[in-house]
């Protein structure tokens, strides 16, 4: 299920706000800004991700984290000047007894480095958990992809396991660290929940 359209209403179309940034649903209207954004950052996110480039690819992939209910898909903006500095989605959700998702996340090259997408992440961790409900997030990251690791461990997720073969990604199938974090976990830790 997803969050009512007067979620979506807050000011500024956030649904949460840290310190530095805020979080908001994807919109039709950002496909300008996001492409430009993913062309600059091609060299950080390879091998890594691969956003869309073009406002044709942004259109697809926006309508399937709009219009999917297995999917959210979180903007993180620079509360400053309100400009996108990365994004989150929550893939492959599972209602029931599951009440499980798959993050996946991209900073863009503006923003990498300044603690503005563990900070939007946290955001994340705390919507999930809270308005949409779910117990259980997971995240899938190559075991060399450093940043993504540093990311998930800073923000207390936990490392499960390891998948071969688990992703098919650029033309092959890659190996993946399991990742995860509990509704419980946070309450222990602190972490997210805060």
């Amino acid at each position: 299920m997803k969050p009512d359209a007067s979620r979506r209403s807050a000011p500024l179309g956030l649904l949460a706000e840290g310190p530095r940034v805020g979080i908001r649903h994807y919109r039709p209207g950002d496909a300008d800004e996001f492409t430009a954004l993913a062309r600059a950052s091609r060299e950080l996110h390879r091998p890594w991700l691969f956003p869309p480039e073009t406002g044709e690819a942004y259109a697809a992939y926006a309508h399937r984290l709009i219009d999917d209910p297995t999917k959210e898909g979180f903007l993180v903006c620079d509360r400053d000047d309100g400009r996108i500095a990365g994004f989150i989605n929550i893939n492959n959700i599972v209602r029931g007894g599951f009440l499980c998702g798959a993050v996946g996340y991209g900073a863009f090259v503006h923003a990498a480095g300044r603690g503005l997408m563990s900070e939007g992440l946290r955001l994340v961790v705390q919507y999930a958990f809270g308005p949409l409900g779910l117990h259980r997030l997971e995240a899938n990251i190559q075991p060399g992809n450093a940043a993504s690791v540093a990311l998930v461990r800073g923000l207390g997720f936990r490392l499960e396991g390891f998948s071969p073969d688990f992703l098919f990604i650029d033309g092959a199938w890659r190996d993946h660290e399991r990742w995860a974090i509990t509704s419980e976990m946070t309450l222990r830790s602190g972490h997210p929940a805060d």
